[in-house]
């Protein structure tokens, strides 16, 4: 249903490091490129992720409300991914760990302060 998610970034080039990382760990990598965006996906793939500069030239702001959540394939990929996160300039937002019966997340905002979360479902996922 969802093609891709964008997030808006005042700082494509420390963004586009963030995300490379982030979007390596889940196995995908840069899928288009453009003045001033990027995107990461696979092409026939789930949902994709794009950052942007602001068409209308105006400051990039974060959403109140707004996440965007990242699936992975287990609870030891939902840590690499937090700890690949806060290690290129993410910051925590709650640690991985259970959040109820067969959801295991751990949750961050990027360098612009988007927020992201990394989440597996599913029978064993509340490890």
């Amino acid at each position: 249903m969802i093609g891709y998610v964008t997030l808006g970034t005042n700082d494509l080039e420390r963004g586009a490091a963030f995300y490379d990382k982030v979007c390596g760990a889940l196995g995908t990598g840069r899928m288009m490129e453009w003045p001033g965006a990027i995107a990461w996906g696979t092409a026939g793939g789930g949902a994709g992720i794009g950052l942007t500069q602001p068409f209308d030239k105006q400051a990039a702001t974060v959403g109140n409300g707004v996440m965007v959540a990242l699936e992975c394939a287990s609870p030891a990929q939902v840590r690499e991914v937090y700890d690949i996160a806060l290690a290129n300039g993410g910051t925590d937002e709650g640690p991985p760990g259970p959040r109820g019966d067969g959801f295991y997340a751990a949750y961050f905002r990027d360098p612009d302060g988007n927020k992201l979360n990394a989440f597996v479902m599913g029978p064993g996922a509340a490890e």
